[in-house]
């Protein structure tokens, strides 16, 4: 059995106590402990009572994890020197953090009279759900009145948008668009020194270096509470140092986190370079990692008894005692009445925490997912200007390809919305790689329509921070196949931020994606990627997909208002091989054009459209996309040479899906083909087929299936062998066709 070293490490600092001599004089509080130092006996003695509410937090964990009613038990014990960052960032500077950052949090609430911080975290570990944080789906921290959005124990996946966060305040300051907090503020991100070598934190790391070469202005503290170690695998010595100290742009300065006079002046010389220069600081903070990296942690598999004790040596409040006990800033016995009186308080509280309700149904776990007000956003989707209105892109009203009618209706929503970004790589001059961005920089200015650096992870992430302070960022990701190594900016991060935090978060974003196959003259798998299983699994996330023009306006003006009135993180997946499909049926006939949609159309959520050839159903196709273009073109020839009616199904969202029209347009045919660009493992249609079996369970219709292959897309006409012909799906129908069809009603 392991030994529990919360109770060695208790013991060891009330011995301290014990053995501590008086000091020989009281010492004047006001007085700074050090010449030029700020940090006066006062503050000392505040910051050291913080640290002391961290420990017992960290205790507390452990004892309800032993009587079964808690849930977390990864702690800050050893990293208390950051609550110097608790004091010295304001609680208006947004704060990303660490998990190990438990006495920052605790001391910023200093700032807030009457935060209930203590009890809040007691909620958190027992994952009640009157914890006003995440309602009890995580252990977080977070304080929306406090500028701390909550994080789960991702490997520091939060730094990206803590560099879009203090890109966004400065841009703000630039487009003069109002900003939630004062125009000088910074932000923090906290992390620890294993983190810092994952390739997240070095695109963060990058993207700020970047802007600071090019003497853009982001004031963002990078605060490393190094403590040697990640779980079990060992930081090389003066690893973290050699890196970040050499990376250009930044303004590197080190403390010392067990002695909170080194940990205070190196936090003070941080903030006020970042403040002041709006400028990247790498703020290197010596830590140890005490209790091992979390309480199901056994140390002893992997480090010496001897090792742990020596490293328990250092407890920096043992430091901190003996300094205060030195300094005549308290008597033992003072600081002794102080340790125990918190022991009492944080154990009474985690009782009261430990009784609190759980969430006991799936539809309140769900409740803060993706929560949308409906009516607020066809309001704000129909709202048009009148000079946006009145202009001449919107205005005309020629028949136009999708590209043409897309680049209108992103004019429209900048000129509507001038706290609206969009960003991406070479949307600006260039006007991307299709050209559906051409003319908008010129038109906004690059301080709206603007070029990133290669790298889609900062391009998520630049959005998400952006997205805290009031922005709506519309990113675009070149190709589908570049989202996969950026996914979790969607997934961990964006997504998830209104699930953890009750709603009171939000990531507001439309990401642009140029994806699925059939691009012709130009390809290979990066370039025709049909892999829509990737975002479909993202709790939360609405993905559309245009098929034409005008229904392209349609839900894009949709998506951004979700984004606008609801928070909504949304993609919108463009089929680049229809950007610039003019004709349907026959060269020349200039059927998949259309007009720009008129002011105030836009998409219901969720809500899929019909197309019928014919008066009847003797055939329902579901699909999206190229599907859609290839479909109708079936329909026609089915139409004309059996008399046949056929009815095609445009799904448009891919999350949610329109179950309703799918049951009803699959009950009245009673023969339904599925077409599917995406791939059969994974692909849309098998979720099509689980609603009809769940639906239609007493008479199931006739289903067939045609999907892409299960493997990358090669390049040149080889491409045409992995996906969906146009061919295979009129023979599919036909084979439908052929058989009785088993209608429900």
């Amino acid at each position: 059995m392991a030994v529990d070293r919360s109770r060695l490490v208790d013991a060891a600092f009330l011995r301290v106590l014990e053995e501590s001599p008086a000091a020989r004089t009281r010492a004047d509080l006001e007085t700074p402990l050090a010449s030029g130092s700020a940090l006066d006996g006062r503050t000392f003695l505040e910051l050291f009572e913080s640290q002391v509410v961290a420990r017992h937090l960290d205790f507390a964990a452990r004892d309800l994890k032993r009587l079964n009613q808690g849930f977390y038990t990864i702690g800050s014990s050893g990293h208390e020197g950051n609550v110097v960052a608790g004091r010295l960032v304001r609680e208006t500077d947004p704060a990303f953090l660490h998990y190990r950052s438990g006495a920052l949090m605790v001391e910023r609430a200093r700032q807030r009279p009457g935060s209930t911080q203590v009890f809040d975290v007691l909620l958190s570990l027992v994952a009640a759900s009157d914890d006003p944080v995440s309602g009890g789906r995580h252990k977080v921290f977070g304080a929306p009145e406090q500028w701390v959005p909550p994080q789960t124990s991702t490997i520091a996946s939060h730094l990206p948008k803590a560099v879009g966060a203090a890109f966004a305040i400065e841009r703000a300051r630039v487009l003069g668009v109002a900003l939630p907090i004062p125009e000088d503020s910074i932000v923090l991100a906290s992390f620890g020194d294993a983190s810092a070598n994952h390739n997240v934190s070095q695109g963060a790391f990058n993207a700020a270096s970047w802007c600071a070469f090019q003497h853009l202005p982001l004031p963002v503290i990078f605060l490393c509470e190094d403590n040697g170690i990640g779980i079990s695998v060992r930081t090389p010595a003066g690893w973290i140092a050699r890196r970040m100290a050499a990376q250009p742009g930044f303004h590197y300065v080190a403390g010392d986190g067990l002695d909170l006079a080194s940990a205070y002046a190196a936090a003070e010389e941080a903030v006020q370079v970042c403040r002041t220069r709006r400028k990247p600081v790498f703020l290197h903070l010596r830590t140890i990692r005490m209790l091992g990296h979390a309480g199901s942690d056994v140390e002893t598999e992997y480090r010496t008894r001897e090792d742990i004790e020596a490293v328990e040596a250092l407890d920096p409040l043992l430091a901190g005692a003996r300094r205060a006990i030195a300094l005549g800033l308290a008597t033992a016995e003072e600081l002794r009445a102080l340790y125990e009186g918190t022991r009492a308080r944080v154990a009474a509280a985690a009782v009261e925490a430990a009784r609190r309700p759980k969430l006991v149904t799936r539809e309140a776990v769900m409740e803060s997912l993706a929560p949308r007000d409906e009516a607020a956003i066809a309001t704000e989707a129909a709202r048009m200007p009148r000079a946006v209105q009145d202009s001449a892109s919107v205005a005309d009203a020629r028949a136009r390809h999708m590209a043409v009618l897309i680049n209108r209706v992103l004019e429209e929503t900048l000129a509507k919305d001038p706290a609206t970004l969009l960003f991406g790589e070479d949307v600006a001059k260039k006007g991307g790689v299709y050209h559906v961005t051409t003319g908008l920089a010129e038109k906004f200015g690059e301080g709206r329509v603007f070029n990133t650096l290669l790298d889609e992870t900062t391009i998520l992430g630049l959005a998400g921070g952006a997205a805290h302070l009031g922005f709506v960022s519309i990113p675009e990701i070149q190709y589908l196949a570049y989202l996969h190594n950026a996914e979790d900016q969607l997934r961990g991060e964006a997504c998830s931020l209104q699930f953890f935090s009750r709603g009171a978060f939000k990531n507001p974003m439309v990401v642009r994606i140029a994806g699925l196959g059939y691009q012709k003259g130009f390809g290979g798998h990066f370039h025709n990627d049909n892999s829509t299983a990737v975002l479909r699994d993202i709790p939360g996330l609405l993905v559309a997909v245009p098929s034409r023009g005008d229904e392209a306006v349609r839900l894009f003006r949709t998506l951004h208002a979700a984004a606008r009135v609801s928070g909504a993180v949304s993609v919108f997946l463009e089929p680049i091989a229809l950007y610039m499909t003019k004709d349907l049926h026959a060269e020349g006939d200039g059927l998949w054009q259309a007009a720009y949609p008129a002011a105030g159309e836009s998409a219901l959520i969720g809500r899929g459209a019909v197309h019928a050839e014919g008066a009847g159903a003797d055939l329902a196709i579901m699909t999206y996309g190229n599907g859609v273009w290839m479909a109708l073109r079936v329909a026609r020839r089915l139409a004309r040479q059996l008399g046949l009616s056929v009815r095609v199904t445009d799904l448009r969202w891919l999350r949610p899906l329109d179950e309703t029209l799918i049951v009803e347009e699959s009950a009245r045919a009673g023969r339904v083909l599925l077409v599917d660009e995406g791939r059969r493992s994974g692909g849309v249609h098998e979720s099509l087929a689980a609603v009809l079996l769940k639906e239609l369970a007493n008479v199931m219709p006739v289903v067939g299936t045609v999907a892409g292959a299960d493997c990358y897309i090669p390049l040149g006409a080889a491409a045409n062998l992995i996906l969906p012909a146009e061919e295979e799906i009129e023979a599919a129908a036909r084979t439908l066709l052929a058989q009785p069809a088993r209608r429900s009603r």
